[in-house]
């Protein structure tokens, strides 16, 4: 491995770790010649990830392009491209466990989830490109569903409200419960601890 600073060819690991997801190795190098240390990822090289464009085109999904879009948007902003480098990785690691192929929709929510727990104004510099918006109503509306809504984890999927106030979560616009009969008020129960 050349030193990125002297390109010097030889360098030693002064450590190792898995980095988040747990598909790459994280390496942290020094230079024999000139002491400066570097970081390199050894990833698995993995199935092709295809991306679905919103105008029909499939391309083959770029984790360098994903990383210049955040970093366009956290420009000047307290976010460490470390960070931006693991969140691309968990994007990719995600996209590879549905199979492989997404789409530009899904990648970008992913992005801006991320984005809004690292820092909510990259979000919303984020948000303003990806969603392309027209006018300061756009901006004024993403930014009050950002300062309303909780940061949600990988694992969570936003709650839908339903638009009509006379409606419950949790039912259908007719009033009948979702899902199988039952299975909404055995999921309460568990949850209050009841058998």
């Amino acid at each position: 491995m050349r030193c990125p600073y002297c390109h010097f060819d030889s360098t030693r690991v002064v450590d190792s770790r898995l980095a988040e997801p747990g598909d790459s190795i994280r390496r942290r190098r020094e230079c024999a010649s000139c002491g400066e240390r570097f970081t390199t990822y050894e990833r698995v090289e993995g199935p092709m990830l295809i991306v679905d464009k919103r105008d029909g085109r499939r391309e083959q999904f770029d984790r360098d392009k994903l990383i210049r879009g955040m970093l366009r948007a956290t420009n000047k902003r307290p976010v460490e491209v470390s960070e931006l480098e693991e969140l691309a990785d968990k994007i990719a690691g995600e996209a590879r466990r549905r199979g492989g192929r997404v789409d530009a929709e899904w990648i970008g929510e992913r992005v801006l989830r991320g984005l809004a727990r690292l820092d909510r104004v990259s979000a919303l510099l984020f948000a303003s490109i990806y969603r392309s918006f027209e006018d300061l109503s756009d901006f004024e509306s993403e930014l009050e569903r950002l300062k309303s809504e909780p940061v949600l984890g990988d694992d969570q999927l936003p709650l839908v409200l339903p638009s009509d106030p006379r409606e419950s979560v949790g039912t259908s616009p007719s009033g009948s419960s979702r899902g199988q009969e039952g299975e909404l008020e055995s999921v309460r129960r568990g949850h209050a601890g009841h058998p």
